[in-house]
């Protein structure tokens, strides 16, 4: 993913805004502030000649050194392109990326409405950790949050 993507992957983030089950964020950032908060190794798009079908990215849960290995993701998909496979292909190279670098945890946020989300993330190997309830207000109303987490299968319990 890189600037030559930027004008559609946050046009798919914005229509994913706008369905109102996928962040409690309410517009799309600027591509500048986008590309400041994602980590760099780790940015896919799903592209269909030079269209962009979906993106999928992580960004750092903390700076502490104890959580070095863990970070939130974000996977996102063009309503057209939604039930193709695109989510699960992305989430997959996703993980074996964030695998590759020694990240032990990827987790996410999922309302519960978004039941297409909660299945795509148990097809991709997340458990339901729990869920925060009334965790934060969206569009006035308090919502939700089921978390999710994947653990990798490379993690060494050895210390």
């Amino acid at each position: 993913m890189g600037p030559q993507h930027a004008e559609q992957v946050l046009a798919i983030y914005q229509l994913g805004i706008d369905d109102g089950n996928a962040t409690f964020e309410t517009t799309a950032p600027t591509w500048e502030a986008f590309d400041r908060a994602k980590l760099p190794d780790h940015r896919l798009v799903a592209i269909d000649g030079t269209r962009v079908l979906g993106w999928a990215t992580v960004v750092p849960v903390s700076d502490r050194c104890a959580y070095a290995g863990v970070v939130e993701h974000s996977v996102y998909v063009h309503p057209d392109a939604r039930g193709r496979g695109v989510g699960l292909a992305l989430l997959t190279a996703l993980l074996a990326s964030t695998d590759a670098a020694g990240i032990w945890t990827v987790q996410s946020g999922v309302f519960p409405e978004n039941t297409a989300s909660l299945a795509l993330h148990q097809r991709a190997g997340f458990r339901v950790i729990g869920t925060r309830e009334r965790i934060g207000r969206h569009h006035g109303a308090w919502r939700d949050v089921v978390l999710v987490e994947r653990r990798s299968p490379l993690v060494n319990d050895e210390a």
